[in-house]
């Protein structure tokens, strides 16, 4: 017997045919004796739905009052699924993030989670009833519903699982595991069996949508064996976990990008010792990440200041050097939209020199202009222009030789 936690993401729960298949899976593992907790997102598009809702009386609608909202998406998930697990004669019981015991930090649409008191979840375990629990939410000390951001419900479960002491967590998806790249992108992209935690990090960092970050890290902070698999057949899907055998003579394992960015360059920034920090800080003070940074060599006692936000938070990062700018003496501030990032990911660079030099040559000779560079032990991003992003994994998946057989190349998996 095993304790399991299962996590179905919208697509998997999206219709009520959906749910009554995700109800019919958990019940065949407490057939098999297991234990089971379930998480489940908001049905299909129903996120969305609720943010075009609150757009439709307010433009600007205010952070407490939308994720008020937005968490009614899973408790209609819960309590759907929780009546489909019930009708196959398994007893199950529906708990938002609060009931569940999620304690998360006061940031509403971005909360993280702070602590898990999972008594009650282990109780019900403990008495052979399932757990199904609403992702993507908690509770703050003050007694908020607060969200945890997209993909949070991934996070949810991992958290979970840990708390309970689970012997693996089990995310469901449309896909069958995690890909050497997109194969919406490049078809022939070949399934990984197994990934390394940091690897993985890497990935779903600079762009993989497979996982979400946040889940990762506490899958690797706790030890939580992650597996990925689809929601509409069986099979092995992706293993998640510290140690992984890795393919001989394979130094890249993935490739990633994302569509998501935007540079904002600060010219004619006085020579201060102090500027980097207090631009920084006041941007982190706005919960608003900061990904690649450059600074230019000091000219005529000023400087350039680059760097990479989600184009999401753009508006905001403006608004906060804008305050700034005057007092900070900048020049000019400049933003660029039509970006993109790719990046090449695998633990083996770190034993193998030139792989950064291959990736360039790839990119260059293929005519596109790399804007940016961020390098660490195990990947090299490219900031390049958004129109050629597709272009770009394609050229690179080929340039690294990550292409299977076509019966291990089988790419998304649909309903």
């Amino acid at each position: 017997m095993a304790r399991i936690v299962m996590k179905f993401g919208g697509s998997s729960v999206a219709t009520a045919e959906r749910m009554q298949r995700v109800a019919e899976r958990v019940a065949r593992a407490k057939e098999q004796g297991h234990q089971v907790a379930v998480v489940v997102s908001a049905m299909g598009d129903t996120t969305d739905d609720l943010i075009a809702l609150a757009r439709q009386v307010n433009d600007r609608p205010p952070a407490r009052e939308l994720d008020m909202l937005l968490s009614t998406g899973e408790q209609v998930s819960i309590a759907v699924l929780a009546m489909a697990i019930q009708r196959l004669g398994v007893r199950a019981v529906s708990l938002t993030g609060g009931q569940a015991g999620f304690r998360v930090e006061p940031v509403f649409g971005k909360a993280r989670i702070l602590d898990v008191d999972a008594r009650r979840v282990e109780r019900l375990l403990a008495d052979g009833q399932v757990a199904v629990v609403a992702g993507f939410q908690g509770v703050t000390d003050e007694g908020e519903i607060a969200t945890l951001g997209r993909g949070g419900s991934d996070t949810t479960a991992v958290a979970l699982a840990a708390s309970v002491g689970a012997d693996v967590c089990e995310i469901y998806t449309d896909v069958d595991g995690v890909y050497t790249t997109d194969p919406r992108i490049v078809p022939e992209a070949r399934k990984i069996p197994e990934i390394s935690y940091d690897e993985m990090l890497e990935l779903a960092n600079l762009g993989a949508a497979v996982l979400h970050p946040r889940a990762v890290e506490y899958a690797k902070l706790y030890g939580v064996p992650l597996v990925v698999r689809s929601s509409f057949h069986d099979g092995a899907g992706t293993w998640v976990k510290e140690e992984v055998e890795v393919e001989q003579g394979q130094v890249v394992r993935g490739i990633a990008h994302d569509l998501n960015v935007a540079k904002v360059s600060l010219v004619g920034v006085p020579n201060r010792r102090d500027s980097l920090g207090r631009v920084f800080h006041a941007l982190a003070e706005e919960n608003i990440n900061v990904d690649i940074i450059v600074q230019s060599i000091v000219h005529n006692d000023v400087h350039d200041i680059s760097f990479t936000v989600c184009r999401d938070d753009l508006p905001g990062t403006l608004q906060v050097l804008e305050g700034m700018r005057v007092e900070l003496g900048v020049g000019e501030i400049v933003a660029e939209e039509e970006l993109a990032k790719v990046s090449i990911v695998g633990a083996g660079m770190i034993s193998n020199p030139g792989v950064a030099a291959r990736m360039f040559d790839a990119l260059t000779e293929a005519g596109m202009s790399i804007r940016m560079v961020s390098t660490s032990e195990i990947k090299v991003s490219c900031v390049i222009d958004a129109e050629d992003v597709r272009r770009a994994v394609q050229v690179l998946h080929r340039a690294f030789d990550l292409s299977g057989t076509p019966e291990e190349s089988a790419g998304t998996v649909t309903a």
